[in-house]
């Protein structure tokens, strides 16, 4: 399969296509898929919503609001904006784009599967990269704030190839001479060595080996790979397959074209088997272990001598494990990087004919989000579950949800968590080494169906507070007088599904007390010594979260409270133990290394939190004092707090170059629960964050939000939402308690 050549535009700033006729639709279960309409007729019988419009960067053009008098008109103004983007079913539909290695997979893996994309598609997923090109030098990096890199330059130059520019377009002639800069695509890490042979651009021989028969081991050995992290093992199934089968694309002009472009020498001088530790220094994050260097030279003396008998029954149970992930996923699989290698692995078995093949063509749709640089590929199918948990947080705790005006919103978010709660085991459970999942909550959709441990407990806690704290006065008219009811909301979600979530939670802890992300840890420290993926740190095993075990901690004491009888001594003695993790995971300084947001600033909201739930605030712990000075250490001249993605690669606080308004948004929270005595530091960030405030109520979208893998940053573009009305609406009533207590004194 070829795609044909397009007529691209030299400039990234032109539409490529008309962005009046993209339309975004969600199902009940939260799916999202961005439909384009070719006909007049189809415009006008399906108009654009707001929400179209807002994710399209097509203004909207609303009125302005009233100005706030305080903070809590500031919230209520972002609310009345926000509920503009809340789809019919409940939830906020938004992005979850951010890495540059995403892209790569998708296009390379359709490509070879021979899995098409529309005109359309392919025009706005080539813009995308025409805008997120480096303005300084045309590379591509590891994720859209990073510097350029040989992974993402060379991978990102084969999309643009593939979907059709000619390799005389000038962004792909200055990214070439940065990458042969770089030293060519000899250097990109392995995932890029990977889709590079699979492309048939780069020799097999130079990868290091990926032996399926690993997963023939016993169980029991610590570095069997069903004790890897779940995306770590879920990625290297496929890879494994097609590494054993040596599959690649058959060779055709593009093929031939690519292999003198990515290679400043010519590609058939090249010594392969030197290339399989050679990683390009702007690349490499985690260096490889002498372990891993010794270890890897003992696999690829094997290699050449593998037991073909042997081989083919390993590869028959890696095929049975892509099946299980499949049908346990509704062929979404864990995340979007598997999902493309299952399908190229599933196009070869079992064919572009087969069911497998259409499934995973119908549901690689739910990964591609439109936004106003163009087409990419989402981390997971969205963050469904993730975003609606935090705003029906916020409504709650600041009490805009008890107003009326925002009744019809609320129960229309608790219908969509109600409906996303994971009420069963995965199809294949023991077989496919899966975590239970009866009473999860997930991050994106119940379809996508793998529990993870703080989703779950911001899931639990949104139920909890949108079922048993939110009523709202209703008052009608009758003769002669007037009559006030309280309405409370349904109770959507059964007891005894909350005690399922419950009984998750408990059984996640870990022996350190601290909770992992999508499982217990399963195997030993010293697995993370044979990372082999160059660019991401701790992936190798499950580790212990702060703010996995900081949500867990809170959904648990909220639960306790309401239902005291449900195994109450089980709840105390995980909260305890978790308390504890939390107290040694603080650092010297005062803060907490942040793993899915960024950083500091991220963590101390859920530490805090979760400390004030158990009793420690600012007056009454050493653990919560320390956290706000760190904090207030940090904060600007300006009231704000800005934090580099850099702290996570470092765990050191790193400054941005500019104040953001999530990141205060975080700190000023951690200083509220954890009841800092003076109200001049979050006055500041209030007036800070309100003076970012768009007249429509909304905020622009900063910098990156969230960070995976030590050195990947991720767009939560909801947050600059949820966590700013949260703010603003907590700080309100706050400052208002410390204003009165001083009156008191």
């Amino acid at each position: 399969m070829s795609y044909a050549p397009l007529d691209i535009p030299v400039s990234g700033k032109e539409t490529f296509t008309d962005y009046s006729r993209w339309r975004l639709r969600c199902s009940e279960d939260g799916r999202h898929i961005w439909h384009y309409l070719y006909t007049d007729e189809e415009c006008i019988a399906w108009p654009q919503s707001d929400i179209d419009k807002y994710w399209l960067g097509i203004p909207l053009d609303l009125p302005a609001l009233p100005a706030p008098k305080d903070p809590l008109d500031a919230a209520r103004n972002g609310y009345t904006f926000y509920k503009r983007l809340q789809d019919a079913d409940g939830h906020w539909p938004g992005e979850y784009g951010g890495p540059m290695f995403l892209l790569p997979g998708l296009v390379i893996g359709s490509y070879v599967s021979g899995m098409s994309f529309t005109r359309e598609e392919r025009l706005e997923m080539i813009r995308y990269l025409i805008n997120l090109a480096h303005p300084e030098d045309g590379g591509w990096g590891l994720h859209i704030e990073g510097q350029s890199t040989a992974f993402g330059t060379a991978l990102n130059y084969c999309v643009m190839r593939i979907l059709g520019c000619s390799a005389d377009h000038p962004t792909l002639v200055k990214a070439r001479a940065t990458l042969h800069k770089l030293g060519g695509a000899t250097g990109v890490p392995s995932w890029g060595k990977f889709w590079l042979a699979v492309l048939n651009v780069y020799d097999w021989d130079g990868n290091n080996s990926i032996p399926p028969e690993l997963w023939l081991l016993p169980d029991a050995i610590p570095f069997h790979p069903h004790r890897w992290w779940i995306h770590t093992r879920t990625v290297y199934v496929p890879m494994a397959y097609l590494y054993a089968m040596r599959f690649k694309m058959e060779e055709n002009e593009l093929v031939l074209a690519l292999r003198q472009e990515l290679y400043p020498q010519s590609y058939y001088s090249i010594n392969w088997p030197a290339q399989r530790n050679n990683v390009c220094h702007a690349d490499l994050y985690c260096p490889h272990s002498r372990l891993f260097d010794t270890l890897y030279s003992i696999l690829n003396i094997y290699e050449p001598c593998a037991f073909p008998p042997l081989r083919r029954v390993a590869m028959d149970k890696c095929y049975k494990l892509i099946v299980q992930e499949d049908e346990n996923t509704g062929y979404q699989t864990l995340g979007p990087v598997s999902k493309m290698m299952n399908l190229v692995v599933r196009t070869i078995v079992d064919g572009q004919e087969s069911e497998a093949y259409k499934l995973h063509r119908e549901m690689r749709k739910d990964f591609l989000w439109v936004g106003k640089e163009g087409m990419r590929m989402c981390g997971t199918n969205g963050s469904q579950l993730w975003d609606i948990a935090f705003i029906t947080e916020a409504l709650v705790e600041t009490g805009l949800g008890h107003e009326t005006d925002n009744r019809e919103s609320l129960i229309r978010a608790l219908q969509w968590l109600d409906q996303c709660q994971i009420q069963h085991n995965p199809k294949h459970y023991e077989t496919s080494y899966r975590h239970s999942t009866k009473g999860a909550w997930p991050f994106s959709t119940r379809t996508q169906g793998y529990t993870v441990s703080d989703c779950t407990g911001e899931g639990l806690k949104a139920v909890l507070y949108i079922q048993e704290h939110l009523e709202w006065v209703s008052i009608s008219p009758f003769p002669h007088n007037l009559i006030q009811e309280f309405r409370s909301s349904p109770k959507l979600v059964s007891e005894r599904r909350m005690c399922d979530s419950v009984d998750l939670l408990l059984g996640m802890q870990n022996p350190d007390g601290g909770f992992a992300s999508y499982e217990l840890i399963r195997g030993p420290w010293w697995l993370e010594m044979l990372n082999p993926a160059e660019v991401f740190g701790d992936i190798m095993i499950e580790h212990s979260y702060p703010e996995c075990t900081t949500s867990s901690i809170t959904a648990l004491s909220i639960f306790r409270k309401h239902y005291p009888y449900y195994r109450s001594a089980d709840i105390q003695r995980v909260i305890d133990h978790a308390v504890d993790y939390l107290h040694r995971a603080q650092t010297p300084e005062g803060g907490w290394v942040g793993s899915w947001g960024i950083c500091f600033t991220y963590a101390a909201q859920f530490a805090c939190e979760s400390l004030a739930l158990v009793g420690e605030t600012y007056e009454t712990s050493s653990y919560a004092k320390k956290a706000c000075e760190f904090l207030l250490r940090h904060q600007r001249t300006d009231g704000g707090w800005g934090e580099s993605y850099k702290s996570c690669e470092t765990s050191t606080w790193v400054e941005h170059e500019y104040t953001q308004v999530v990141q205060t948004c975080w700190a000023t929270m951690a200083l509220i629960y954890a009841r800092y005595p003076h109200s001049e530091p979050i006055e500041h960030a209030v007036r800070l964050v309100m003076s970012r405030q768009n007249p429509d109520g909304s905020w622009s979208q900063e910098a990156m939000e969230g960070i995976f893998n030590k050195s990947v940053t991720i767009a939560y573009p909801n947050f600059k939402f949820s966590f700013t009305i949260w703010m603003l609406g907590r700080a309100h009533l706050y400052l208002s308690e410390l204003k009165t207590r001083k009156a008191g004194i």
